[in-house]
């Protein structure tokens, strides 16, 4: 399988909220993910962010995505995808109370192979502008603010719903 195939058939699994249990099929075991998004700061194995990927269908459960463009850069042995990711707060276990709200929010996956497995993968993704599209915003903070807990809140939050 060439590493477009593995990254798509990835992407769908962890999309679709399969969890790690499907995700890593395609992925080495110790395969790192990163992200610069408060919500995300803390998880640091693509196995962890899978599973808060499943988690996340338990507040959001219409969650879909839109894949926009899908790159391979063979040379590098990368492949980008970037998607909007659509969903309406409508079930429970997120952060508050369902608010009924929706989101449409672009990210990006850079997904970097080795042996025609995932090594590593970086998310891009603005997560204050989800956050308050979805009726979160009491949860933003700004860096270094005395309400800097909220943040630390909202990831144990969010991380405990996968």
């Amino acid at each position: 399988m060439s590493i477009g195939e593995t990254a798509l058939k990835f992407f769908e699994a962890c999309e679709t909220g399969q969890g790690w249990e499907e995700c890593k099929a395609y992925c080495h075991d110790n395969a790192s993910f990163s992200c610069q998004a408060a919500p995300l700061s803390d998880v640091s194995t693509v196995a962890d962010y899978a599973a808060w990927m499943k988690g996340i269908f338990g507040p959001l459960p219409d969650a879909t995505y839109e894949l926009k463009s899908f790159a391979i850069d063979d040379e590098r042995q990368s492949v980008s995808a970037f998607a909007i990711f659509k969903a309406s707060h409508t079930g429970e276990g997120g952060p508050v109370p369902p608010t009924g709200k929706s989101v449409a929010s672009d990210y990006v996956y850079v997904m970097n192979f080795d042996n025609g497995k995932l090594q590593h993968m970086t998310k891009i993704w603005n997560s204050n502008y989800a956050l308050e599209a979805l009726g979160w915003s009491q949860l933003l903070v700004e860096p270094g603010s005395n309400t800097q807990h909220c943040v630390i809140a909202v990831r144990t939050r969010l991380r405990s719903l996968s």
